[in-house]
Formats: structure tokens, sequence, C-alpha cells
């Protein structure tokens, strides 16, 4: 797979009333993971909006210049695109080089996707791969990305984690609470510094996450879902507001104060549900995601 930045051509279209949210100086970079769908293509709209030139990342090459192609019609700006399997640690040092060599004043860290089985019934490699991609992957990137923000004395960076990392549900939980806390390390850090660093904390979101999984989700309540535009729209507000956490929703919020408090008994006793329901469901042929 060929991991080079395509550069892509665009003619500037003027957008009004687009410009003004665009921050002074030099027009700013946006790089995000997992931007093809999803909360990622939320968060790569979102900040198009704002007058951001794009940096997209994903592991299939086309999908990416379909996507670009979209947003570069949709809100005039120039949209490069990076193929990446953050997967693999080769993929990994693509987007840190990246970050090494250009400017980029905004990282999203999106990528990710779900077990399709529980974690007995996943081999150790494919455990490996999801625990790169959620954890490993933001960690790499983040950690490049702060020093060469630093020393240009401007950036953010948004970490989509989830709030499965409140919870005890496999590896999935534990490659994202493992995100999370790196992240809120990351913010304290920053603290004296021109660079913020934001974990956002979607609930359920209507997005391919769970299509990929085979997870039925069509008995969950409505109540249940945040829509991918809101968890963009809020965690960049939070993440402009300097907030080490952002969790979208009015439903969420009241979620995780109450995942605060609640006793580590209770949360797995939750978390074990929720897997019981997983655990005995068909196993149906497929590719990992």
């Amino acid at each position: 797979m060929d991991h080079s930045p395509h550069s892509r051509t665009s003619v500037a279209v003027s957008h009004p009333g687009r410009a003004a949210h665009a921050p002074e100086g030099p027009v700013p970079v946006a790089l995000v993971t997992g931007a093809t769908s999803g909360i990622g293509l939320e968060f790569a709209r979102a900040l198009a909006a704002d007058g951001y030139h794009l940096v997209l990342v994903a592991r299939t090459l086309a999908r990416l210049e379909e996507t670009a192609e979209v947003l570069e019609d949709e809100y005039g700006v120039p949209v490069r695109v990076l193929t990446a399997d953050l997967a693999a640690e080769s993929g990994i040092r693509t987007v840190t080089g990246f970050l090494d060599r250009e400017r980029v004043d905004v990282v999203v860290n999106n990528a990710g996707y779900g077990l399709k089985h529980s974690v007995l019934r996943t081999g150790p490699a494919d455990l490996v791969a999801l625990d790169r991609v959620l954890n490993s992957a933001v960690q790499q990137i983040s950690w490049h990305a702060a020093h060469r923000m630093i020393e240009r004395g401007r950036g953010g960076i948004v970490n989509v984690v989830s709030m499965a990392a409140l919870t005890t549900m496999g590896a999935y939980a534990a490659a994202k609470s493992a995100a999370l806390v790196f992240t809120e390390n990351l913010a304290a850090e920053l603290a004296d510094t021109p660079v913020t660093a934001t974990a956002v904390l979607p609930g359920f979101v209507r997005t391919e996450f769970h299509d990929r999984m085979r997870v039925d989700m069509s008995t969950m309540p409505a109540i249940a879902w945040v829509a991918a535009h809101q968890v963009a729209r809020e965690g960049l507000a939070d993440a402009r507001a300097g907030k080490a956490v952002s969790v979208p929703g009015l439903q969420y919020k009241l979620a995780y104060l109450l995942a605060q408090a609640a006793p580590r008994p209770l949360l797995r006793g939750l978390s074990n549900g929720f897997r019981f329901r997983r655990r005995h469901r068909p196993v149906r042929p497929g590719p990992h995601s």
C-alpha cells in the first residue's frame, strides 16, 4: 500500500460567513484520522466549515480520494489524503513522520473499530492490532503533534475516546480507558503551553461502527443516540475552551457524572450485562474491520 501523502489541488470557492470562523494568521491545517465516515468525517466537515485546510488519514486510498473530493466541492478548501493502516507500526510512522515534516495546527485522533467477538474468542494478534489503533497510535501521534505544536506556539489535539472507557467491556474499553488517561495527563502537561489536549467521550452514535461489528442495535432506545455532527461540534467547542474532557450530549454528561461516583462493582455488573448479549450472538464469518 502506498503510504505517501497525496496532494490535491482545488480552486478556492467563496462561502459567505465561513471565513469569519478561521483563526487569524496562516491558514490553519487539521489532520483527521479515520476521516472517511462517521465521527471522523463530521470533524472534517466542521473544521472545513471553519476554513481549515485538511489532511485526511485512512487505510483505503479510493475512499479517501472520494471523501476529499466531496469536501473540496462542498467547502472550497484544499484537502490532502494520507493512506496509513494504524494497526501497523509502519502506518503510525507514516502519520508521525508527516507531523514532523508539515505544519499541522489541529490533530483529531478518531480512527477506531470494535471487535466482533469477546476477548477470549479473539486471537492475540487481533487484540494487539486493536490496542495499536485505539491506544498506541493515539499516544504516538499525540506525542509528535504536541512537540511540534509547542515549537510553533499553537495547536490542539483532540482524541476521540468513548464512554466505554468508563466501563469494563473488554479490550475495546481497556484501550479506550488507556487513551483517556493518557489524554488527561497530556492536557495537564500542556497546561502552561499554548497547546491543548482534549478527550472526547461519545456515547452511542449512529455510524458504521456497530454494523462492522455485526451487532444489532435496533432495540437501543432513541435517547441513547447522539448524532455524529453533535459529537464533532461539541468536541471542538470544548477543545477550543481548553477542556481536558468533552462529553457530547446531555444524557451522557449525566452518565459521566454518575460513573465517577458509581462503585466499581456496579460498573462491572452493568458491563457484564452488555457482554452477555454479545457473547450469545451468532458468529458470522467476515474480515476484521
